[in-house]
């Protein structure tokens, strides 16, 4: 039985190949810059946008390095009226099939989920790091493909398809190191000299973070917004700004559009 792959949205977002199964019955695999084959996957990652288009749901799911495109076919089904009941933005996690379809040289990929499930942090960092080490693994061996040392038929497809040179190895690397790095460390015991540092910068961020869910405009709240309403409790502009850069960074909210946040 074939198994889910797990694939990181940096990744599979550069994908250009599709490969039909050997039977000719079952879904082509959408093959990705890092030699990974995806007919079915495992993803997690943040539900940001649900959107009815149509005949078919459109979801956002993003991943530290990107997102993925959901459609859902059917808007009468109850995976449809799952994901429109799931608050956004949520961590899911999703096993579903991909696709890729090519018009007029134009490469539309998507997933067509089959399981959505709600989880916390913890199961989408989980996700994350064992996703990074499947991934490493991968762009391992098309690396020694590329040094003519691997023979996996797989790998080698991949290989011949992208033509990676060492500059665009490294990009594929850089998205992995990319996710890794997202992943919120266990804080060790602060010196007593830079605990005072530390608690000022732990407060600043629960403040802007409470500034954000005081709002439900959809669009989220603007920043200058946050920066005037911290600059009337004597925070400066550059402080607010690098707070909300590290809380997106580690994935406390998001930006649904320039110039707006929103909590995750």
């Amino acid at each position: 039985m074939e198994g889910a792959a797990r694939v990181f949205a940096g990744d599979f977002s550069g994908s250009t190949l599709s490969v039909q199964a050997d039977n000719g019955q079952s879904a082509a695999c959408v093959v990705t810059p890092c030699g990974i084959w995806c007919r079915q996957v495992y993803l997690a990652g943040a539900i940001t946008e649900v959107t009815d288009s149509g005949d078919m749901l459109l979801c956002r799911l993003a991943d530290p390095t990107g997102a993925f495109n959901l459609v859902i076919g059917s808007k009468t089904s109850p995976l449809t009226e799952q994901l429109k009941k799931i608050p956004v933005p949520s961590f899911v996690t999703v096993t579903g099939h991909a696709r890729l379809y090519c018009r007029n040289d134009t490469v539309d990929l998507s997933i067509r989920p089959d399981h959505v499930i709600i989880v916390d942090r913890s199961i989408r960092d989980q996700w994350t790091l064992a996703t990074a080490k499947a991934t490493l693994e991968h762009l391992d061996q098309v690396l020694l493909a590329r040094q003519g040392k691997y023979t996996d038929e797989h790998i080698l497809t991949a290989y011949r398809h992208y033509a990676h040179t060492a500059e665009q190895l490294q990009a594929l690397a850089d998205i992995i190191g990319c996710a890794v790095q997202s992943i919120r460390p266990t804080e060790p015991t602060s010196p007593i000299t830079s605990l005072h540092s530390d608690v000022d910068q732990l407060h600043l961020r629960e403040m802007i973070m409470e500034i954000m869910k005081s709002t439900n405009n959809p669009r989220g709240i603007a920043i200058e917004e946050i920066i005037c309403q911290a600059g009337e409790r004597g925070i400066i502009k550059a402080d607010v700004l690098s707070a909300i850069e590290s809380l997106i960074v580690d994935d406390e909210c998001y930006q649904p559009q320039k110039g707006f946040v929103r909590p995750l």
